[in-house]
């Protein structure tokens, strides 16, 4: 390890040089990614000591009893926060609960925010659905002390997803009552991108006016749809609706009813739409679920308020599979909005929309125009039996 901070800095400058070396050569020879994939583990490694040797020293430095400051001390731990801040290789560290309590700027730019916005956040909420559980079991077991882990994972935060290979190691400081666990980011070791849906063009979310434009047809779409005959067919109005939604917005659509006799509270599962790259079986696993038994929607059939999650942190809300896995881990989830279905009596049922991790996240305009969808529809519903 370096003896003083001159000597740091040309190992971090030379580190960088052969992660750069690295990136080009795996971008130009996607064939050879074992080869280098291997490389750079040694150098994350690597990166990991250096950045444990950092640590001790900052340790230290918070360590010492108070004193008269001497200019050159408060130099040098201003150097040690910029080498972390700098450091090529994303890493983050995280307290004994899992939350962020510093990252860097090349974490920052892997999780798609700023430094002031992720500290404080649980890192978890950062993982795919799909691989959080088995991050938080590692996460775990190196915080009992039972030594760093190594797994692959995938990263899913506004509207991309990305699989890691993430380095786990537990760090003990003097200054903290309980251990510290850090985080190091890389490419995933087998060179490939896990099995999943796949990643969706660049939407124009950022372009205001087509974006209006593309709310506006939906909602046309929609009304068009429900207006067409006086007296439309319950079933068919909602199959073709939740159609329509899943073509142009969503890639689940989900709509419960009230309108089952004898019992005005409860609700039935009317129309379930899912992507055509579903595996077989989804479908027919969220149409079986009875909707007063999730937290969504039955939040919103009993108050009758809508609901947006931008981003997924409880994979339960939705209720689970027959075999007890939460639902939305199962669908690949990234997004969520629930809205009621209001008719001139109350709210009449639901409607659940559900975007996977590999789509731009539903935003409060989103909500408006679903809300305003989800009147249409439950004025259209046909009187109670």
């Amino acid at each position: 390890m370096p003896e003083n901070l001159a000597d740091l800095q040309r190992e971090i400058a030379a580190l960088s040089e052969r992660i750069a070396a690295l990136s080009d050569t795996h971008a130009m020879y996607p064939d050879d990614a074992q080869g280098t994939a291997e490389a750079a583990l040694a150098e994350l490694e690597y990166a990991e000591r250096l950045l444990g040797s950092v640590g001790g020293e900052l340790a230290r430095a918070h360590s010492e009893p108070p004193g008269p400051r001497r200019p050159a001390e408060d130099g040098d731990r201003a150097l040690l926060r910029a080498v972390f801040g700098e450091l090529s290789v994303p890493v983050v560290l995280l307290d004994h609960d899992g939350y962020i309590r510093r990252i860097n700027n090349a974490g920052a730019n892997q999780l798609g925010s700023a430094p002031g916005y992720l500290t404080g956040k649980p890192f978890s909420h950062f993982v795919d659905l799909r691989k959080r559980a088995a991050m938080q079991s590692w996460l775990a077991a190196v915080l009992r002390g039972d030594g760093p882990a190594n797994l692959e994972s995938r990263l899913a935060q506004r509207g991309w997803a990305e699989d890691v290979h993430l380095t786990l190691t537990r760090l003990e400081l003097p200054t903290e009552a309980q251990p510290l666990v850090l985080v190091a980011m890389s490419p995933p070791m087998n060179g490939t991108e896990e099995e999943g849906p796949a990643p969706l063009e660049a939407e124009v979310e950022d372009q205001v006016v087509v974006l209006a434009a593309r709310r506006l047809d939906v909602l046309t779409r929609m009304t068009r749809l429900l207006l067409r005959g006086t007296t439309p067919t319950r079933g068919l109005a909602l199959t073709e609706a939740a159609d329509l939604l899943a073509d142009s917005y969503a890639d689940w659509v989900i709509i419960d009813v009230r309108d089952l006799p004898g019992d005005p509270e409860a609700a039935r599962r009317a129309a379930v739409v899912g992507p055509a790259d579903a595996p077989a079986g989804q479908r027919e696993e969220v149409a079986a679920l009875t909707p007063g038994d999730s937290d969504i929607p039955g939040e919103v059939l009993g108050r009758g308020q809508s609901l947006l999650f931008p981003l997924i942190e409880d994979e339960t809300v939705l209720g689970r599979t027959g075999a007890g896995a939460p639902l939305l881990s199962m669908l690949g989830a990234g997004s969520l909005l629930c809205v009621p279905l209001r008719g001139s009596r109350g709210v009449r049922g639901a409607l659940t929309l559900i975007r996977r991790s590999n789509r731009g996240s539903f935003r409060l305009a989103d909500l408006g125009l679903i809300e305003e969808i989800g009147e249409h529809i439950g004025l259209a519903l046909p009187p109670r039996p």
